[in-house]
């Protein structure tokens, strides 16, 4: 497998080079970067699920639902601003042959409990929220700064790079774990499953 039980930079690399050949992500970190967010990533499912895809010869898009574009702005936790940061940022993008879920990650501690039970303690950056992302393959976010790959990746990219997924217990729920688990082994099915 590409990646796998390299050093760190030549995983970078190659991720580099694997998220690029997506075209639908390399478009959208192209017109990310001229957005003048300073705070922001491209990350999680849609990074993992393009090297999977990549590792097992699938379409690079294959499975991919949406893709998350995660910003941080705590200086204005209104949905108003929320919302028309989302609609600048559409605007901007253009057409994207999936969607594209945009959110304020200052703001995930607002609405959470209602989406998913519990309360979580306010985010205090972007890459803070990354570090709760449900899984350690997951846990990647992405942007071009000057050309350049910039990743974001707390448990590393091995586990990425292996097909390996990985709870990552700092915040979701064994329930949101076993969801993420059976939804992803039918579409990837060379997958391997740490248990809980």
């Amino acid at each position: 497998m590409s990646g796998f039980n390299t050093d760190l930079q030549a995983q970078m690399e190659t991720l580099g080079k694997i998220v690029q050949s997506n075209e639908t992500l390399n478009y959208i970190m192209m017109r990310a970067a001229n957005l003048g967010l300073k705070y922001y990533y491209i990350g999680a499912g849609c990074i993992a699920q393009t090297v999977w895809n990549y590792q097992m010869g699938f379409d690079l898009m294959h499975g991919i639902s949406d893709i998350d574009f995660v910003y941080y702005d705590d200086s204005d936790l209104s949905p108003e601003k929320e919302n028309m940061t989302i609609q600048f940022i559409k605007d901007s993008v253009g057409s994207c042959p999936v969607e594209l879920d945009i959110k304020n990650q200052a703001r995930v501690h607002l609405w959470y409990k209602e989406h998913f039970g519990y309360d979580i303690k306010p985010y205090i950056s972007i890459e803070d929220a990354i570090n709760s992302w449900p899984t350690t393959a997951t846990s990647t976010g992405v942007r071009l700064e000057n050309g350049k790959l910039k990743v974001y990746a707390p448990y590393g990219l091995n586990d990425l790079f292996g097909m390996i997924v990985r709870a990552n217990k700092v915040q979701i729920t064994e329930e949101i774990y076993m969801q993420k688990v059976k939804k992803w082994t039918a579409k990837w099915p060379s997958l391997t499953v740490i248990p809980w």
